[in-house]
C-alpha cells in the first residue's frame, strides 16, 4: 500500500493523518475547502503534551487532484458518509481498501453495500483530541486504533495497514473480532456521548453520582441487548467494563459535547437513535436509548429560522418560535376555520392574535403589538387590544401552507378596524413593545 489517502482532518482524522503523514511521503488529504485552506497555507499542526509539530501533506478538496490511493482512511463524521463516498467513488478501483474510523456499527455495511466488493477493513479509533480551528489539532488522550477484517481472519492487507499505524509510532492492535469491538465502543458511546450534553459536565459528573450508575447500566443493557439480536453477543458484565473503562478519562467531554458547543450536528441518529431504530425493527424495547436520542435532538437542534416561522418576541419573557403545525395546534376557541367569515374575499384558515398572545409571558407594561415583514420593508403597530380584539394570523389555505403569492406563510389581517386596518404580508416577526413600535401604514389607512 503505498499511496494513503485521508478524508478528513478532524480530531480523529487530522490526528492519526498528521502522524502517518510524518512517517509516509505519500500520505495527502481530502478536505473541506476551508480546512483544505488552511493545511495549504499553514499545514496541519498537532499539538499534544507529548510534543507539537506540523506536517505539510499534499492536499486538496478534489480527490482527482490527489495521487490515486492504494487506502483510503475515512475519519469523517458518519452524517457526512453520503457526500463523502460519492466524491470518492471516481477514484475507486478494483484494488482501493477502505478503512473506517467513525462512530457507530454501521458504516461497513454500508460501503459493502454501495460498492459490492470486499474492499472493507473495520476500525475504532481510542482518542481524545479537538479541533482547536481548520487545520490545528489539540490531543490529550490515548491515540490508538483497533482494526480487523469483517470475517476475522489476519489478512495480509490488515497487516500492511497496521505496519503503516506502527511505523507512525501509533499503537494499532489487530482485532479478531471488529463488529465486536465497535459494539462495545457503542456502548460507550452510547452512555457517555448524550449524557455529557445533557448533564453538561464532564464523564465524572455522570460516574459520580449512585443513581446514574443504574442508568448506565439500563443503557448498556439496551445497546447490548440490540447488539445480540445483530448477531454480536456481548460480555454480561459491558456495563461494569464500561464504567471500568471511563475511569482514566473522567475528566473529558465527549466528541458530541464539543460539537454541541461548537454549534455543529451531532451523531445522536447513528448512536442512541441507530439503536432505538434497530430495537424497533427487533422488537426489542429501548425506552432510555428513545429517550436520549429525542432529549438530544430537542437539546442541540438549533432553532428554526426562515419563512416558515414566525417569532415572538420583545417585551416578552421568553420568545417564542412557532410554526404552521404550533399554530394548528393551539385551543380550538382561537381557530378561525375561514377568514372569509370576518373578512369577505380573503381565503385560508387562520388564528386569533389573541391565542398567539397567550403563548408567551408579557412582560408588565406591555401595551402594544408590531408585526413586522420578512423582508423588514413592512411593519403594522398597533396597541395590544386592538391586536387582541381584532388581529388574525393567516396560517394555511387548503390544508397547505399559505403560499407567498396570497401574503404566505404567515398574513395579519384586522378586519373590524376601519380605517386603522392592518394587512402585513409575510409576516416573520410579531414584536411586543411599551409604547408604539415600527409603523408602514399609510396616515390614512384603507383596507
Amino acid at each position: 500500500m503505498r499511496n494513503v489517502m485521508i478524508v478528513g482532518a478532524g480530531a480523529v482524522g487530522g490526528f492519526f493523518g498528521a502522524h502517518l503523514a510524518k512517517a509516509n511521503p505519500n500520505v495527502s488529504f481530502l478536505l473541506r475547502p476551508r480546512t483544505c485552506h488552511a493545511v495549504q497555507e499553514r499545514g496541519l499542526t498537532i499539538r499534544s503534551a507529548a510534543g507539537t509539530f506540523t506536517v505539510r501533506p499534499r492536499a486538496s478538496s478534489n480527490p482527482c487532484d490527489l495521487p490515486k490511493p492504494d487506502l483510503i482512511v475515512l475519519s469523517v463524521k458518519v452524517y457526512d458518509l453520503d457526500e463523502v463516498l460519492a466524491q470518492i467513488e471516481p477514484i475507486m478501483t478494483e484494488q482501493t481498501v477502505l478503512l473506517t474510523l467513525q462512530n457507530g456499527v454501521d458504516v461497513e455495511d454500508r460501503l459493502l453495500a454501495r460498492f459490492k466488493r470486499d474492499c472493507v477493513v473495520g476500525g475504532v479509533a481510542y482518542i481524545y483530541s479537538k479541533i482547536a480551528e481548520p487545520g490545528v489539532i489539540e490531543h490529550y488522550k490515548r491515540g490508538s486504533v483497533a482494526i480487523g477484517e469483517l470475517m476475522g481472519h489476519k489478512s495480509p492487507r490488515v497487516l500492511q495497514i497496521a505496519d503503516l499505524f506502527k511505523q507512525a509510532g501509533l499503537p494499532c492492535q489487530l482485532s479478531e473480532d471488529i463488529r465486536r469491538s465497535k459494539w462495545e465502543k457503542m456502548c460507550w458511546n452510547c452512555v457517555f456521548n448524550p449524557l455529557t450534553v445533557i448533564i453538561n459536565d464532564r464523564v465524572a459528573k455522570a460516574l459520580d453520582h449512585p443513581e446514574m450508575l443504574g442508568v448506565i447500566h439500563q443503557i448498556v443493557a439496551e445497546v447490548s441487548a440490540v447488539s445480540a439480536g445483530c448477531k454480536v453477543p456481548l460480555a454480561s458484565d459491558m456495563a461494569d467494563k464500561v464504567v471500568r473503562w471511563s475511569q482514566e478519562i473522567r475528566d473529558i467531554h465527549t466528541s458530541m459535547y464539543d460539537d454541541w458547543k461548537a454549534g455543529r450536528p451531532t451523531e445522536i441518529e447513528s448512536l442512541n437513535g441507530y439503536v432505538a431504530a434497530r430495537g424497533k425493527a427487533l422488537g426489542i424495547p429501548t425506552p432510555l436509548n428513545d429517550a436520549l436520542t429525542a432529549l438530544i435532538k430537542t437539546i442541540t437542534e438549533k432553532e428554526p429560522v426562515g419563512p416558515g416561522v414566525v417569532r415572538i418576541d420583545g417585551a416578552v419573557i421568553q420568545p417564542v418560535l412557532l410554526n404552521r403545525d404550533a399554530l394548528a395546534k393551539l385551543p380550538a376557541e382561537h381557530q378561525v376555520p375561514d377568514v372569509g367569515v370576518p373578512s369577505p374575499g380573503t381565503k385560508g384558515r387562520g388564528v386569533r392574535v389573541k391565542g398567539l398572545l397567550e403563548v408567551p409571558a408579557l412582560a408588565i407594561g406591555a401595551d402594544h403589538v408590531t408585526f413586522h415583514s420578512q423582508d423588514g420593508r413592512y411593519a403594522a403597530s398597533l396597541t395590544l387590544k386592538q391586536a387582541m380584539d381584532y388581529g388574525i394570523l393567516i396560517y394555511q389555505l387548503d390544508g397547505a401552507s399559505l403560499p407567498e403569492q396570497n401574503g404566505g406563510p404567515f398574513r395579519l389581517i384586522a378586519p373590524g378596524l376601519g380605517d386603522l386596518c392592518a394587512n402585513v404580508k409575510g409576516v416573520a416577526r410579531i414584536e411586543l413593545t411599551i409604547g408604539p413600535g415600527q409603523d408602514t401604514r399609510p396616515s390614512i389607512k384603507t383596507c
